[in-house]
């Protein structure tokens, strides 16, 4: 995890054949993205909290630091303050990443969104594969719209890049979702 976010030097752990940067390297000058924050390791947190702070790396195998200037951007389905509680996120860490907080509800919690969303994410969709964009018919639709999404928008991109899949003549049935 380490290598993968600070970088490291040729030598510094078997496998490690050459030097390399990684993601806040790469992120320079720029936004770096954090998925599912809470989930990172009590240690990783630790340097984590350090390079914010310092606004600098250091490589694993690395004496130097360098340094970065990135704007941090995390995102998680937990509640970070009961993560602090718990133990399980450091409080340090916590107040350095929220500084600014967008809820974001849940799908299920905003089902006027899911008749544009699915259309964007179909777009993508068809972007990614060679083939032509699908439609949703007026029942499979319907059908999006009365479950629960428990996997929020991930779930219903799996749920559409399936059902283009399996649909014939680019439109999307309650059979195929």
């Amino acid at each position: 995890m380490e290598s993968e976010l600070f970088g490291h030097l040729k030598g510094s752990f078997t496998g490690a054949e050459q030097d390399k940067q990684r993601l806040f390297q790469a992120a320079n000058g720029g936004t770096l993205f954090f998925d599912e924050v809470a989930d990172l390791p009590l240690h990783t947190q630790v340097k984590l909290l350090r390079v914010i702070q310092e606004k600098a790396v250091r490589p694993v195998g690395s004496q130097k630091e360098t340094h970065v200037d990135v704007r941090l951007l995390s995102a998680t389905h937990k509640n970070l303050a009961r993560e602090v509680e718990q133990g399980r996120l450091r409080q340090d860490l916590y107040f350095r990443i929220n500084v600014i907080e967008l809820a974001v509800p849940a799908l299920r919690e905003r089902p006027e969104d899911l008749s544009e969303l699915a259309i964007t994410l179909l777009q993508k969709i068809a972007k990614e594969n060679p083939a032509p964009e699908c439609m949703l018919s007026p029942s499979a639709l319907e059908a999006l719209h009365s479950y629960s999404f428990p996997g929020n928008v991930r779930e219903l991109e799996n749920i559409l890049q399936r059902a283009a899949t399996l649909c014939e003549e680019n439109l999307i049935t309650v059979d195929n979702l």
